[in-house]
């Protein structure tokens, strides 16, 4: 059955521009992809008949999937199985896919298409507290490739989901949000989604329902993330996740891992500690995929400070210079004070001025402007391709004596301390922490993206600050700011 889904799938991907489809966020899984989806489920032992759900159906393929999975189990008789689709270019594919689904299974099925916003179309309550409410109307499996698409925060759907958003939200994880919402308690809910929930203040209150209401079970990283929707040429970090809606929480969280999704047999299996998949109060989620990993988080957890409990905080660049034009300057004028950007961090040093436009502004706004003291300067955006996603620069005031203000153009992060002045050996234990292999390959563990986030900078453990100073001196008697220097040096004191 699949396979014809499959081939009416792909006429009408000839027929429809990916352009109309982008409009809805609208991107097709592939078959390998739905057969290791439908397998993730545990079935219910207990039950004959069965209610699922697809959340934006598109043209079938999801369900199809579960019914093949389905047909194996030979206590279930009976499927009840509805779809939410409102896109009227495939509803037509997704009705005849469904028919033939119903005529061809070996169980027998009823069929309902909503064409319906999945979200408008029903009242969401966080107050649904697990084990708490078996409403028949809610479902056993439910199963879901949800539309990828950011909307505003006065839309519709934002404004019917305050508890779960935060600025201007994206349609997956809201479907996510209604999803598990919909199930049953005990029930279970497979969905491929963008991995970037699994961290951040953006997603903090969508991790807080997802995670306290539903516990993962299962997540499928997908280590090429051009390797996912294939015929669609997306570029998306993408994971596949389980869930179970259940207040009990596993001791084990199951990862595994392929290189794309043709090849799910190759997949790599570890079982995660679920405190530390999931860990700290902010419920950030770790997709640890081997051993080393592994160890980094273990060895991490050693540290039991954050950056804010030492009184330190990481910042975000003060200057967006295309909104402020009129105060750039090419040359240094009088009045002007220095504009930093990540291009004069040069080999953990910072150079300036370079031979670079608008290094200079001249203003009054004191938002735009902070001390000249000692910082550490923190790259805000990499290249994916590049080795280190930390790439920092010792920002020394002694270095500018001729400046009492500077300011930091919004690309670059910088580390400051919160009521106190940091001392060139801070800065320079910063620079170890930061330079190292292990809070690096940290980092991407907790972050799939080139962007490196205030947020989850303030949350990484550190050592305590007598550490860091100690780490520092020894840096600066060194004279060597190498990743392998500052590595041996963070392994002598602290990891």
């Amino acid at each position: 059955m699949l396979n014809t889904i499959l081939e009416q799938t792909n006429i009408y991907l000839d027929s429809m521009p990916k352009s109309n489809r982008k409009k809805y966020g609208q991107f097709f899984t592939s078959g390998e992809t739905a057969k290791f989806m439908a397998e993730l489920f545990d079935i219910p032992k207990d039950k004959k008949s069965l209610r699922i759900l697809d959340a934006g159906a598109g043209s079938g393929i999801l369900s199809c999937a579960v019914v093949e999975r389905l047909q194996l189990v030979n206590s279930i008789k009976s499927i009840y199985l509805v779809c939410y689709e409102n896109d009227q270019n495939i509803v037509k594919l997704l009705n005849e896919n469904l028919e033939y689904i119903k005529n061809h299974s070996t169980i027998h099925i009823d069929y309902e298409v909503r064409e319906k916003n999945y979200i408008l179309d029903q009242k969401f309550e966080i107050a649904d507290i697990p084990l708490a409410n078996n409403d028949v109307s809610k479902f056993d499996m439910v199963i879901g490739n949800p539309p990828y698409m950011k909307i505003s925060k006065g839309a519709s759907e934002a404004v019917m989901m305050p508890e779960v958003c935060y600025g201007a939200p994206n349609l997956y994880f809201l479907f996510a949000s209604m999803s598990l919402f919909n199930l049953k308690d005990n029930c279970e809910m497979v969905y491929i989604i963008p991995r970037s929930w699994t961290s951040g203040a953006y997603f903090k209150k969508f991790r807080a329902y997802f995670l306290d209401v539903g516990k993962l079970k299962h997540i499928h990283v997908f280590v090429s993330r051009s390797k996912v929707f294939d015929t669609e040429n997306v570029l998306q970090e993408t994971i596949i996740v389980k869930i179970k809606k259940t207040n009990r929480t596993p001791e084990f969280v199951e990862i595994t891992s392929s290189k794309s999704n043709k090849h799910f047999d190759d997949s790599t299996n570890m079982k995660i500690p679920y405190d530390v998949a999931v860990s700290g109060e902010n419920k950030y989620v770790f997709l640890i995929t081997n051993e080393y990993e592994l160890s980094i988080l273990s060895k991490l957890k050693m540290c039991n400070y954050t950056l804010p409990e030492i009184g330190i905080k990481m910042k975000t660049g003060l200057t967006v210079d295309f909104r402020n034009k009129e105060i750039l300057r090419d040359t240094e004028v009088s009045g002007a004070i220095p504009l930093f950007y990540s291009q004069h961090i040069k080999d953990g040093l910072i150079q300036f001025p370079i031979q670079k436009e608008n290094q200079y502004i001249v203003t009054e706004q004191a938002g735009l402007q902070q001390m000249n003291k000692n910082y550490l300067f923190v790259k805000r955006f990499t290249a994916k391709e590049e080795k280190r996603r930390l790439q920092c620069g010792i920002y020394l005031a002694q270095q500018f004596p001729n400046y009492e203000k500077i300011s930091t153009q919004n690309k670059i992060n910088f580390i400051d301390g919160i009521s106190l002045n940091l001392s060139e050996n801070v800065v320079y234990g910063l620079y170890v922490i930061f330079n190292s292999t292990i809070y690096d390959d940290y980092y991407r563990i907790l972050n799939g993206s080139t962007q490196v986030n205030s947020t989850e900078i303030n949350t990484m453990p550190v050592p305590d600050l007598q550490c860091i100073e100690a780490m520092g001196e020894k840096l600066i008697g060194s004279g060597d700011l190498s990743e392998k220097n500052c590595n041996k040096i963070l392994e002598e004191y602290y990891v």
